[in-house]
């Protein structure tokens, strides 16, 4: 009897099996009749973003309007801005930058020769601090040595507030935007909780998407800033090497009116 009822399960078993062996062969034949007659599809590439179709333009407005409009515009604000007092200080700057060497020839020259005034009409027509400088120690230049040194240290100084004019305020919006960027960035995670309390659960899209939206404000001042900092640290450098040409031109012309003094 056992041996019966093994054989019959064991039948039983072979049927089903070479059952769905030959529904399996049947539907591999059909998908290769399909694969057959379907054309050809290009290939996905994972790694192409959605939407890289998109001009750069495109993708940065729509960062901007998912980052929050508030926010965003404070943080345009302040590169408009920064960016705008880092060119006119740039133009400024450039324009500043005299040939000290060539200057100094001309007004020894005239020293040398007792045209004073010849020296002041040079110093008039070149532009640049160091001229500038020059020709305030000239007005002085009958009142002695110590009067004329006082004259050029006294207004060097104000020529070199003159220079710096404008950095403080870039200075400002390098500290403001990433702080406005971190501000967005917290207002933006309380609205996402705010969200996940009303929905009563946890939910990974709400979590993402408030997650999302926060840091967009913070990658957007932290970039403000990066820029900003930039173009600030040029411009000291240049301040740095026009105000080292002064110093320079400075002595060389106190020594210049020391030597042809009479």
């Amino acid at each position: 009897m056992f041996l019966a009822v093994a054989g019959l399960l064991t039948f039983t078993a072979y049927q089903s099996v070479s059952a769905q062996d030959e529904v399996a062969t049947e539907q591999t034949a059909a998908d290769a009749e399909e694969q057959v007659a379907a054309p050809a599809e290009t290939p996905v590439n994972p790694f192409e973003a959605t939407g890289s179709d998109q001009p750069l333009h495109q993708q940065l407005k729509a960062k901007f309007i998912e980052g929050g409009a508030g926010f965003m515009a404070l943080v345009l604000i302040c590169l408009i801005l920064g960016l705008a007092i880092a060119i006119e200080r740039i133009i400024t700057l450039n324009l500043a930058q005299t040939n000290t060497k060539k200057l100094l020839e001309s007004v020894e020259e005239a020293v040398k020769a007792g045209d004073v005034e010849k020296a002041k009409e040079v110093c008039r027509n070149t532009r640049g601090p160091v001229a500038s400088i020059f020709y305030q120690g000239l007005i002085r230049m009958d009142q002695g040595v110590e009067n004329v040194e006082k004259a050029v240290t006294s207004y060097g100084s104000v020529q070199m507030a003159q220079l710096e004019k404008g950095l403080s305020w870039i200075s400002l919006f390098i500290g403001i935007a990433p702080m406005l960027g971190f501000l967005g960035t917290v207002i933006g995670l309380i609205q996402a909780f705010d969200a996940i309390e009303v929905a009563g659960d946890i939910s990974p899209n709400l979590v993402a998407g408030g997650m999302k939206v926060a840091l967009i404000t913070t990658v957007g001042g932290l970039v403000v800033a990066i820029i900003l900092q930039l173009f600030y640290n040029y411009l000291i450098s240049k301040i740095d090497t026009i105000v080292a040409q002064m110093e320079d031109a400075s002595i060389s012309f106190v020594d210049l009116l020391v030597k042809y003094q009479k």
